[in-house]
């Protein structure tokens, strides 16, 4: 067998690298899956190593430790961001479309594992804390006229059935309809909370 030559004056190919920023994505997601089915404290790195397909010195790399790891999962500030980036006229529909394209694209709820806090103790509080602060409050900012906290919480609550229901429960009837119909049809329920009719 032959070696393969490299040609004069070029440098022999780079060897394929993984994405850096692909990885930490599926390191993430792999620590949300079992954080959202285990207790905080039995999840090892190994665990979300050969869940994301990556070696536990990588996590190690990329995020510090699994205390760093974790905190990451337990933020919701990317996933408010993108859930509330829309005009109040129109979020309500936005929000719905966003939890359900979430599920069907990416397998994750932006909202679903705040569901699975009693799991984790302490860092339960932390989840919960986090929660209130990075999406209930922070809609609630957003919102005009009497009982904005209340409305908040209503909203977000309803866009928490809607993600149980698909992601959980797996309604067979929610899965085979299109993000934008749950949107034209649920979107509504939302948004009357968000910009109540006076």
């Amino acid at each position: 067998m032959s070696a393969v030559s490299t040609p004069p004056g070029t440098s022999p190919p780079a060897p394929a690298r993984r994405d850096a920023e692909a990885t930490k994505a599926a390191i993430l997601k792999a620590a949300r899956y079992l954080l959202a089915r285990h207790a905080h404290a039995d999840i090892t790195l190994k665990a979300v190593a050969e869940r994301a397909g990556v070696s536990p010195p990588l996590i190690l790399k990329y995020f510090g430790n699994k205390d760093a790891l974790f905190a990451r999962v337990m933020s919701f500030e990317t996933d408010a961001a993108s859930l509330l980036d829309a005009p109040l006229e129109g979020l309500g529909r936005h929000m719905v479309r966003h939890v359900v394209r979430s599920q069907r694209e990416r397998g994750a709820d932006p909202l679903l594992r705040i569901a699975f806090a009693p799991l984790h103790g302490d860092q339960g509080e932390i989840l919960r804390a986090n929660f209130r602060a990075q999406v209930t409050e922070r809609l609630a900012e957003r919102l005009d006229g009497p009982d904005a906290g209340l409305r908040a919480e209503l909203a977000v609550a309803a866009l928490l059935g809607l993600g149980v229901m698909y992601g959980i429960a797996r309604g067979s009837h929610l899965r085979a309809t299109s993000p934008d119909d749950i949107a034209d049809r649920y979107g509504p329920v939302v948004q009357e909370q968000l910009t109540p009719l006076r």
